[in-house]
């Protein structure tokens, strides 16, 4: 049985997780569902999900990550409170202009 849920299960504290380009296809997947309160509660669960995955934890350690709209730059991932419903993303450094 697979660790991830299914888009339309969702918990009381679910939180969608997005990945995108490089983490996409590090993770396998383009968005789940994690049960969590805070950011460090996210990247507990997708780092506990994806351990078996190459370069994973690599790729995730490179992004940049939003909280909904607003990047989490430097802030502690145990002070990025969340609530049911919000989003975060990881974006990895993109190439261009």
């Amino acid at each position: 049985m697979s660790d991830q849920l299914t888009p339309d299960v969702q918990n009381a504290n679910d939180v969608t997780v997005r990945y995108w380009a490089a983490a996409r296809a590090a993770a396998g997947v383009e968005s789940e569902q994690v049960a969590a309160s805070t950011l460090a509660d996210v990247l507990a669960e997708i780092t506990r999900r994806h351990r078996d995955r190459d370069r994973f934890a690599d790729v995730i350690a490179t992004c940049s990550i939003l909280h909904g709209e607003v990047p989490v730059g430097s802030r502690e991932p145990s002070a990025v409170v969340l609530s049911a419903g919000d989003s975060i993303e990881f974006l990895p450094p993109f190439a261009g202009g």
